[in-house]
């Protein structure tokens, strides 16, 4: 039987308790919006928002489901005063878990207020934008994907998911916190787009162009759409190139994180051969 981590940590030990029930409200969108706040679930995905310098507000943890690494995360925390824990009972952990094996670590984040004029991109930035991504599995593999290019940024537009929503946080593996992510209108952000100087590429079926016949060196934003409908045409009427990845069987299309690996290893590629 596990013991709690401390006998003076403060713990929660009702499921019904009022602090646990409105931090699972932060499981809706509406919710997170309006507080400012999100639910970060799991060891990698809390260290991985630490070490990207976001701040915590509180750690919660559930001894009895705690490893060695959320040990080891807890007593980071509490040596850098990066947090303070309150501990859960496995009752109330449940309530604002999304895993079916939770390892017992849960954080409270603020929101990032992060804007188009925050950010400094370099000369030849490659960023991602998403144009109304509804399903956050699909999202957090595109993240994870930037992430490992070296993508400067992904941006959202359209009435697709939230970067903080739990399942982009955990498809994601953290990598949500490893670059800036931002929100946008989508006329806002093309013209934002049009003034730092990016080619823009998008990709849809309708093209002429083989997806790696295409330039993605200098500043370059590859657009993605939905698979039921694709970019918006505001996006595809903007686009200097639009780009379209061969299919030989009875499939005609990709699933959207798919598609988007293939784009952003294709400007990886580009980019390693004219690098000096």
């Amino acid at each position: 039987m596990s013991t709690p981590l401390q006998p003076q940590r403060r713990r929660l030990d009702s499921s019904k308790n009022p602090e646990v029930r409105a931090l699972a409200k932060l499981k809706e969108r509406r919710a997170r919006a309006r507080e400012g706040r999100f639910l970060v679930e799991g060891t990698r995905e809390v260290t991985r928002a630490l070490e990207a310098g976001r701040a915590l507000e509180r750690l919660y943890v559930c001894p009895e489901r705690l490893r060695d690494e959320g040990r080891a995360l807890v007593a980071r925390c509490q040596a850098e005063g990066a947090a303070s824990v309150t501990e859960l009972s496995p009752a109330a952990f449940r309530v604002l878990s999304h895993r079916e094996a939770p390892d017992g670590v849960i954080a409270l984040v603020r929101t990032a207020l992060t804007t188009l004029r925050d950010l400094q991109l370099a000369a030849d930035a490659l960023v991602l934008v998403v144009d109304g991504l509804e399903k956050p599995g699909n999202l957090g593999a595109l993240l994870r994907t930037a992430d490992g290019v070296g993508a400067a940024a992904v941006f959202a537009t359209g009435a697709g998911t939230d970067f903080e929503n739990p399942n982009v946080i955990r498809s994601s593996m953290g990598s949500v916190f490893s670059l800036p992510t931002l929100r946008a209108p989508a006329a806002e952000l093309l013209a934002w787009l049009r003034a730092q100087g990016f080619r823009l590429v998008a990709a849809t079926p309708h093209a002429d162009t083989l997806f790696w016949d295409a330039p993605y060196t200098g500043r370059t934003a590859l657009l993605l759409g939905t698979e039921h409908d694709g970019l918006s045409a505001l996006w595809l009427e903007a686009a200097d190139v639009r780009v379209t990845i061969p299919m030989g069987g009875l499939a005609d299309s990709l699933n959207v994180a798919t598609a988007g690996a293939l784009l952003l290893y294709e400007a990886l590629r580009q980019r390693r051969r004219r690098a000096p």
